[in-house]
């Protein structure tokens, strides 16, 4: 009796692929996972092979995504990896005709992302208790992703090497493994010193990692629990550690930092990415104006006409 052939994975196939062309981040392979696993399973509730997928029945899927409660921007990324996908298929040989090339998806909502005050960033930068071994490296961690705009996944696999002190720069590997240096301010300076001599003083760790935590690094889970509890002390709610990198874009851009200097600080491939924060600065601007304008209120430019 002759064995039947071992089915390919063809979404672990194209995985290896973007991975290998790409060069993206663990995270971002993550989320191109997430999203091909669901269309796996409507694939399999179709009872038809994924490859086999028609254009009609992807937008039957579409429609599934929206009623499941994804949001518009999650159900469009959704898209991207699907439509991604069969574009390896076709390059591969798999199908002749690409099924989910300009399929229409929800319309994103206009998003501006949350950021704190200046006000709001020194109340929570007040918060960790500096008296503790555990408050210096908190205040050291908040310091830096402020000062340099980080990711969360950035800031927990620093090295120690990574942070040169004397000239205050830090060396980070964002999306897709891409280098950037930011320059660093005097307080984030400060609070890494502080930070560092107590580390010394501790002795040599077995781990190369800036932050540790009970002398092993920290976790992304750990970082986004730290940050929400020291916001929520104080009465600051939603706050994660992206709204310390929209709080950085944003306070440089309302102290007159062009969009392309911040571009590179954030590590944008597109510029495009980097602009949703000039709508926060231009409310900003319009509050600012309404606020100390003599004439922002007048109702008419002059005095009314003489009646004959």
């Amino acid at each position: 009796m002759a064995k039947s052939i071992p089915q390919r994975d063809l979404v672990k196939e194209f995985l290896t692929y973007i991975q290998v062309e790409k060069g993206l981040s663990r995270n971002t392979l993550e989320s191109y996972r997430r999203d091909l696993n669901r269309l796996e399973l409507w694939a399999a509730k179709t009872k038809r092979p994924v490859s086999a997928l028609t254009r009609p029945e992807l937008r039957k899927w579409i429609a599934q995504l929206s009623r499941e409660g994804l949001a518009p921007s999650s159900v469009a990324r959704a898209v991207s990896a699907a439509r991604g996908f069969f574009r390896f298929l076709m390059l591969d040989g798999h199908i002749k005709q690409h099924p989910a090339e300009d399929l229409d998806t929800p319309q994103k909502f206009s998003y501006l992302p949350k950021f704190l005050t200046e006000e709001e960033i020194d109340r929570l930068f007040a918060t960790p208790d500096i008296s503790t071994p555990d408050g210096i490296r908190d205040r050291a961690m908040l310091e830096l992703m402020y000062a340099a705009g980080l990711r969360v996944s950035e800031m927990v696999t620093l090295k120690q090497t990574d942070v040169d002190l004397n000239t205050g720069i830090v060396s980070c590997h964002g999306k897709g493994s891409k280098e950037r240096r930011v320059p660093l301010g005097k307080s984030s300076i400060h609070w890494l010193q502080q930070y560092a001599a107590l580390k010394a003083e501790c002795g040599k760790s077995p781990y190369a990692n800036l932050f540790l935590s009970r002398g092993k690094p920290l976790t992304r889970h750990f970082a986004w629990a730290t940050i929400k509890h020291y916001a929520d002390s104080i009465g600051i709610s939603n706050v994660s550690p992206h709204t310390l990198r929209h709080s950085f874009a944003t306070h440089l851009l309302q102290h007159g930092a062009d969009s392309r200097s911040v571009q590179a600080l954030l590590g944008h491939s597109d510029i495009s990415t980097t602009q949703i924060y000039t709508h926060i600065t231009d409310q900003h601007l319009r509050a600012a104006y309404d606020n100390h304008h003599p004439r922002a209120r007048a109702a008419s430019g002059g005095n009314k006409p003489k009646s004959d």
